[in-house]
C-alpha cells in the first residue's frame, strides 16, 4: 500500500503535509477544551464569584473558539485527505488500466478478466477509504492519546491525586484487549472476502454474457444455485466480520461509562477531604474519554489498515507484474507482406504439453495462406503468434523478414489487420466501430470499407452510419458484426490481414462475394486465413492442414486431397467430389 504514494508529485507532498498540520491544530484545539472546562470549574468555587464573571465570560468565549476551530480543521482535513487520496487513486487506476492494456493473453490468464475489474474497482475503493482514515486518524488519533494522557498526569500532580491515573490504565489495557482479540478473528477474513468478490464477480459476469444459452437450456436454475454458493460464501464472510465489529461499539461505550463512573467514585471518595478535587472531574473525565477514543481510533486504523494492505497488494501484483513481451525498435520490414515461421513451437504457460511443434512455412506478399483442421489442432493458437498475443516457446517469426520481437507492437500492429473469431464491435456509433483503427478514414475510404465487407446493411438502420452499437454488439447478428470486424480490418489498408475463422457466421454467397472483393481489391495484401468450411480456403495459394499442432499437409487444394489423408476427409465430409473437383 505504501507503494502507492510514490505516484505523488511535490505538490501532492506538500497538501499532505498540510493535511497534517491542520489535524495537528484539531488535536490541538480538542485537548484545549478540556482546560478552559478546569478555568470555569475554578472560578465558580471561588468565595466571591462577581468578582470573577468577565474571567468566567472570557473562558467561555474561548471555548467556543476551540470548539469552532475543531469543526473548521475537521473540515479542512476530511476535504485535503479526500482531495489527495482521490487525486492518487486517479493517476492508480489509469496505471493499472494502462498496465492491463500493456497484458499479453499470457498475463492476462494468469489474474482472470473477473479478478482484473475486481483490482481496478473494489480493491481501489477499499485502499480510497483506508487511506482517507488514515490520513485523517493516523496522526489524530497517537496525538490526542498522548496529549490528553499528558494533561492528565499533570493534573493528578496538580491535585496530588495520581491514583487516579490508573482507572485510565486499567481502560487502555481494556481496549487493547478487547482490539486485539478483534483484530486476530477479522483480518484474516479480508483476503478471503476479496477472492470471494473475484469469484461473484466472475459468476455474474458468465451467467451475463451466457444469458442466451442458459435459457435456451434451462439452466437458471443451475446458475442460481451456482451464484447462491458464491454469494453465501461471500455473505457469512462479510456477516462475521460485520458481528465482529458490532461489539466494537458497545464495548467502548461500556468501557467508557465505566471509566467516568470510576472516575466520579474515585473523586467522590477523596472529595470528603479535599472538595477542591470536585473542580477536575469535569475535565479529567474529558481527558479520560479523548485516551479511549485516541486509542479505539488506533484499533479502528489496526483493523482496517489490513485491509488496505491487501487491496494495495493486489493492485500492486498487477502494476509489479513483468511484461513478457517486450517491445522491439524496428518500426518498418524490410520485405512488405512476407511471414515466415521457422521451426517454431508453442506451449502455454506451465502447461506439459506442446500445442503447436515444428511449424515451419513462408509466404510471400500477396498471397493467400490457409489454415484448417480439427478442432483443438492449434489453428487459433498459431495466427495469434503472428501479432504477438503469445510469443513462441521456440523457434522464430519473421514478418517482412525480421522477427516479430524485433518490432516496437505498435509497428507490428500497423502492419496487421485482424479480424478475430468472435467479431467484437464497442460502445459507439458504426462508424466509430469501422474508423476503430484508423480513425482520420475518409467518407470515401468509410464506403469502400463497408462495400467491400458486404456491409450495406448499415443503410438501412435508421441513422446509417450513426446508428450506435450497443456493448459487445448485442444489437446486430452475428454475421454483420462480422462483417463490421473485417471493415474495420481492412480499412487501415494492411500489409497482412488475419481471419481467425472470421467468415464462420456469414451465409455462403456473402463469403464468397466478400473473398472475391477482397482478392480484388487487395491483391498485394498478405492473407492469412483460419477457416472450418473447405469452401472458404478453396484456392487460397497455400493451404496448412494441421492435426495435433503439427503440419500433416502443406500444398494446393487439389494437391492436399490426393496426399492428404486428413484434408480429404475433412473435405468429404463438407462437400461432394464434384463440387471439389469444381472449386467454389
Amino acid at each position: 500500500m505504501i507503494k502507492l504514494f510514490k505516484y505523488l508529485n511535490w505538490k501532492e507532498w506538500i497538501l499532505v503535509l498540510i493535511t497534517l498540520l491542520v489535524v495537528a491544530g484539531q488535536v490541538w484545539c480538542n485537548i484545549s477544551l478540556p482546560q478552559c472546562t478546569l478555568k470555569i470549574s475554578e472560578y465558580l468555587q471561588m468565595p466571591d464569584i462577581s468578582l470573577y464573571w468577565t474571567d468566567i465570560v472570557w473562558a467561555c468565549i474561548e471555548m467556543l473558539l476551540y470548539a469552532v476551530g475543531v469543526i473548521i480543521c475537521a473540515i479542512i482535513a476530511n476535504f485535503l485527505a479526500s482531495f489527495i487520496v482521490t487525486n492518487l487513486l486517479a493517476k492508480v487506476r489509469g496505471k493499472v488500466f494502462h498496465k492491463v492494456n500493456e497484458f499479453s493473453s499470457e498475463e492476462i490468464n494468469k489474474f482472470s478478466i473477473p479478478s482484473l475489474i475486481t483490482r481496478c474497482t473494489n480493491d481501489i475503493t477499499q485502499l480510497q477509504q483506508v487511506l482517507v482514515t488514515l490520513l485523517t486518524l493516523g496522526l489524530q488519533a497517537p496525538l490526542t492519546a498522548i496529549l490528553a494522557i499528558i494533561n492528565i498526569v499533570n493534573i493528578s500532580k496538580d491535585h496530588s491525586v495520581l491514583q487516579l491515573s490508573w482507572v485510565n490504565v486499567v481502560s487502555v489495557i481494556a481496549i487493547c484487549l478487547l482490539v486485539s482479540i478483534i483484530i486476530f478473528t477479522i483480518v484474516p477474513k479480508f483476503k478471503k472476502i476479496q477472492k470471494a468478490t473475484d469469484n461473484l464477480n466472475l459468476v455474474t459476469r458468465e451467467n451475463l454474457t451466457g444469458l442466451k444459452v442458459v435459457r435456451a437450456y434451462s439452466a437458471e436454475k443451475t446458475q442460481e444455485k451456482k451464484f447462491e454458493n458464491v454469494n453465501t460464501k461471500f455473505a457469512k464472510l462479510e456477516l462475521f466480520v460485520s458481528k465482529v465489529l458490532a461489539v466494537i461499539e458497545p464495548s467502548l461505550t461500556i468501557i467508557m461509562n465505566v471509566t467516568s463512573l470510576a472516575i466520579v467514585w474515585v473523586i467522590g471518595l477523596l472529595a470528603g477531604e479535599n472538595p477542591a478535587l470536585l473542580t477536575i472531574m469535569s475535565a479529567f473525565t474529558q481527558y479520560s474519554i479523548f485516551i479511549i477514543m485516541g486509542f479505539t481510533s488506533l484499533s479502528v486504523l489496526f483493523m482496517f489498515i489490513p485491509r488496505g494492505v491487501v487491496s494495495g497488494r493486489r493492485i500492486n501484483e498487477v502494476l509489479d507484474t513483468k511484461i513478457i513481451l517486450k517491445d522491439g525498435n524496428v518500426l518498418l520490414p524490410s520485405e512488405k507482406g512476407t511471414i515466415e515461421f521457422k521451426n517454431v513451437s508453442f506451449q502455454y504457460n506451465k502447461a506439459d504439453a506442446y500445442v503447436l511443434e515444428n511449424i515451419s512455412f513462408k509466404v510471400n506478399q500477396g498471397q493467400t495462406i490457409a489454415f484448417i483442421g480439427s478442432t483443438g489442432s492449434g489453428k487459433s493458437t498459431l495466427i495469434n503468434l503472428i501479432p504477438r498475443f503469445y510469443d513462441c516457446s521456440e523457434g522464430e517469426i519473421l514478418i517482412g523478414g525480421i522477427n516479430v520481437k524485433d518490432y516496437s507492437q505498435e509497428a507490428l500492429h500497423n502492419l496487421i489487420g485482424y479480424v478475430p473469431q468472435k467479431g467484437m464491435l464497442f460502445s459507439g456509433s458504426v462508424k466509430d466501430n469501422i474508423c476503430y483503427g484508423k480513425q482520420n478514414a475518409t467518407d470515401e475510404e468509410i464506403k469502400n470499407a463497408i462495400r467491400i465487407s458486404q456491409s450495406n446493411f448499415v443503410y438501412d438502420f435508421p441513422e446509417g452510419i450513426n446508428y450506435f452499437i450497443s456493448q459487445g454488439g448485442k444489437n446486430v447478428s452475428g454475421g454483420q458484426k462480422q462483417r463490421l470486424s473485417i471493415a474495420r480490418a481492412i480499412i487501415k489498408n494492411p500489409d497482412i490481414l488475419i481471419f481467425d475463422d472470421s467468415f464462420s457466421a456469414l451465409d455462403y454467397k456473402t463469403d464468397k462475394t466478400v473473398r472475391r472483393n477482397l482478392n480484388k481489391e487487395y491483391k498485394n495484401t498478405t492473407k492469412v486465413i483460419v477457416a472450418q468450411r473447405i469452401g472458404t480456403i478453396l484456392n487460397a495459394d497455400i493451404i496448412v492442414v494441421l492435426d495435433e499442432g503439427k503440419i500433416v499437409g502443406v500444398g494446393k487444394h487439389v494437391d492436399l486431397l490426393k496426399n492428404c489423408k486428413v484434408y480429404k476427409e475433412i473435405a468429404l465430409s463438407q462437400l461432394s467430389q464434384e463440387e471439389l473437383q469444381h472449386g467454389a
